[in-house]
């Protein structure tokens, strides 16, 4: 499929606008996310219909605690990333050079019409990043939007300032991925930079009316010291606002850093705090058990909003229009009237059942 995002060299080679990365490329070659070619005098989007899988996840797993709470989302990636991270927990799907990855298809309608079926609230753009099949992207949430199925997107918010206002346009929220809170840490674990990262969190708080949430893998060594960790989330409250949702989850041993040691429960904790104490009303731990770190409490009066341990809701203090039984503090984010009831469940989802008779 062609894409816009791109311009012609005086060299002759085209460069992908789509993220900073700025790929000038050849008749030919791919940039670096793998999906995005360039064939004669444009650029195309090789994986347009094609996925890695679909599956039906709780919607905390992706991870969102304050977006339709114990709901289900229909979760999809494709192949490829625009970011090299060092400990990629997905990364037999994001490096992947393979399209035999790409084992099913599906149209945009098709998507749709599989969540509604299967019950689902949302459709989630996950497991690589959706900024670099943003055309595909786009098409499903259009599609997803006229059935009443909203979108979320998982995504490290790499993406330069006018493909992220179109793509963002599509997106009713987005967990973002926060990965450190210094150049160094994302030049050298990441391949990339920080400030575009931050322009993302910025657009997304000031510009749009999207939900999101941050999330940060707390690495030993590498981006869990006290120092960074108070500079990141005081920046959080003083640019995004003290109701963004902040969390931190634990690092285990993969890919290019398979020696570096799982993270301790007490890092975990103690990043929590430290959040707590800048300001940010809503910290989380995860990939952990902890359930007082992964439930919600009230930032007035501290009564418990949400229980949750893992995946699983339990004890529900808010009141119908997501405010606080016990003060009637309003707590921030996308609630119905009472939790959604999918559970911890995990469920694939065989595409070629939905789209036949379109």
């Amino acid at each position: 499929m062609p894409v816009k995002y791109w311009h012609l060299l005086d060299d002759g080679r085209i460069q992908c606008d789509l993220c900073p990365r700025e790929c000038k490329l050849r008749d030919g070659q791919r940039g670096t996310c793998f999906v995005r070619e360039r064939r004669g005098d444009t650029m195309v989007l090789t994986t347009y219909g094609r996925s890695s899988g679909f599956c039906i996840d709780p919607i905390e797993k992706k991870p969102l605690n304050h977006f339709l709470p114990g709901s289900a989302v229909l979760s999809f990636g494709t192949a490829g990333c625009n970011l090299a991270c060092r400990f990629c927990q997905n990364w037999d799907i994001s490096k992947s050079k393979e399209f035999d990855t790409l084992a099913d298809q599906a149209s945009p309608e098709a998507i749709a019409e599989a969540a509604v079926a299967m019950g689902a609230d949302s459709v989630a753009f996950t497991y690589n990043d959706p900024v670099i099949f943003m055309e595909y992207a786009n098409d499903v949430a259009d599609a997803c939007h006229e059935v009443g199925v909203k979108t979320v997107a998982v995504t490290a918010g790499y993406i330069c300032d006018e493909p992220r206002r179109e793509f963002f346009d599509h997106i009713d929220a987005a967990n973002v991925d926060l990965k450190g809170f210094t150049d160094r840490f994302y030049r050298h674990v990441a391949a990339g930079q920080l400030q575009p990262v931050l322009d993302t969190l910025e657009y997304l708080a000031n510009e749009t009316d999207v939900w999101f949430e941050t999330t940060t893998l707390l690495i030993p060594g590498e981006n869990d010291s006290d120092v960074e960790l108070d500079e990141m989330t005081s920046w959080v409250v003083e640019k995004l606002g003290p109701h963004i949702p902040m969390h931190f989850t634990a690092f285990h041993p993969d890919f290019k850093m398979l020696d570096v040691p799982p993270t301790p429960p007490e890092t975990l904790e103690r990043a929590r705090a430290i959040a707590m104490a800048n300001g940010v009303r809503y910290a989380y731990t995860g990939n952990t058990f902890d359930e007082a770190g992964q439930s919600t409490y009230c930032h007035e009066c501290g009564l418990r909003l949400i229980q949750r341990n893992w995946y699983r809701l339990g004890e529900w203090n808010l009141t119908p229009d997501g405010k606080c039984e016990g003060c009637g503090a309003e707590c921030a984010g996308v609630f119905e009237t009472g939790p959604g009831g999918w559970g911890a469940k995990r469920v694939p989802v065989r595409m070629a059942d939905f789209g036949s008779r379109r």
